[in-house]
C-alpha cells in the first residue's frame, strides 16, 4: 500500500478530469462569502516535478495537460485549473504540476482551511515542506479510510471531501462505500467527491451501486470520461462521483468533460457522460 507514488502519472488524462472537477466544486465554494473547508484524503505531493525520473519514465502527462495547459478557449472553472497550471510554468515550457492540494490551497481565502492526509512517509515530507508552517493548512500522516473517520466533521461545516485512492489494494473498493457513509452520518451537508479507474476487471461497478444508495440531499452525480479507443488492458476511462453537488453543478461538469473529450483527442473525440445516479430531493 506504500509502494504507491502519483508521481509517475501526475498530469495524465485522468488528473485532467479530476482535477477539473476540483476546480469546479472549489470555484463553485468561492462563490459565497462563508468560509469553507477541503479535506483531501489521498493527498499525494502538493506539486509535482514533470522531468523528474518518475514521470519521465512514464510520460502520461504528454497524453494529458501537455496537450490544453496553453488553451485559452476552456469553459469556466476548467479554464481556472489551466491558470493554475500556467502559473507554475513559464509561458513555453511544462515542467510542474499543481496536485489537487495546490489546487485547494490556490483557491484558498483567508478564513478557508485546507486538511490533508498522506499515508506515504516520501509524499508526506514533501507535504510538509510545502505546506512551510501554512496557518489555514492541517497536514495528518494517516491511511484515507481512517482519515475519514477520524477527521469528519471538519471545525468548518462548509465544505467537501476529496477521495482518490490509488485502488491498488483491491479492498478499497469495498472499504470505501461504508466509510462514505460514517462521515455521512457526522457531516450530512458536506460535499463529498470520488474518483475510480475503469479497469478490465470492473471492479468500480459494485462500488458504484454501493455508493449510489448513500443519503444524500442534494444527490449523487457521476461523470466518465474515456477515450475514443479505449484500451484492451490498463485505464479504459476515469470516473467522478459527486455526492451533494451544488446547484448547477450537473450543467457545469458537463460542460468541461465534453471539452475535455474534444481538446485531448480532437476527432473522434473522448467520451464524457454525466448522470444522477440519485435525484435530488426536494
Amino acid at each position: 500500500m506504500l509502494s504507491y507514488r502519483h508521481g509517475f502519472h501526475a498530469g495524465n488524462w485522468a488528473d485532467v478530469q479530476k482535477h477539473s472537477a476540483l476546480a469546479l466544486l472549489l470555484n463553485h465554494l468561492r462563490r459565497k462569502d462563508k468560509p469553507f473547508c477541503i479535506l483531501d484524503a489521498f493527498a499525494g505531493d502538493g506539486v509535482y516535478d514533470l522531468a523528474a525520473p518518475e514521470a519521465r519514465k512514464t510520460s502520461e502527462f504528454q497524453e494529458g495537460i501537455a496537450k490544453i495547459w496553453q488553451r485559452r478557449d476552456a469553459p469556466a472553472g476548467t479554464d481556472w485549473y489551466l491558470d493554475r497550471v500556467r502559473a507554475l510554468n513559464s509561458e513555453d515550457m511544462l515542467s510542474r504540476y499543481p496536485g489537487s492540494p495546490a489546487l485547494a490551497r490556490a483557491a484558498l481565502r483567508v478564513t478557508d482551511r485546507l486538511i490533508l492526509g498522506e499515508l506515504h512517509p516520501a509524499s508526506h515530507q514533501t507535504l510538509k515542506r510545502w505546506a512551510a508552517r501554512s496557518r489555514r493548512i492541517a497536514l495528518h500522516r494517516r491511511d484515507g479510510i481512517e482519515f475519514l473517520d477520524a477527521l469528519i466533521p471538519p471545525p468548518i461545516r462548509r465544505g467537501m471531501v476529496l477521495v482518490d485512492p490509488a485502488y491498488e489494494v483491491k479492498d478499497e473498493y469495498e472499504t470505501l462505500p461504508p466509510a462514505l457513509a460514517r462521515a455521512m452520518s457526522k457531516w450530512r451537508e458536506g460535499i463529498y467527491a470520488v474518483w475510480y479507474p475503469v479497469l478490465p476487471a470492473g471492479r468500480h461497478a459494485a462500488m458504484i451501486e454501493a455508493l449510489a444508495r448513500l443519503p444524500a440531499q442534494a444527490g449523487i452525480l457521476r461523470a466518465e470520461l474515456s477515450p475514443p479507443s479505449p484500451p484492451a488492458a490498463g485505464m479504459q476511462g476515469s470516473g467522478m462521483i459527486i455526492v451533494n453537488p451544488p446547484w448547477r453543478f450537473a450543467e457545469d461538469i458537463a460542460a468541461a468533460g465534453d471539452w475535455i473529450a474534444r481538446a485531448l483527442w480532437g476527432d473522434p473525440p473522448g467520451r464524457h457522460n454525466v448522470q444522477w445516479l440519485a435525484e435530488p430531493r426536494a
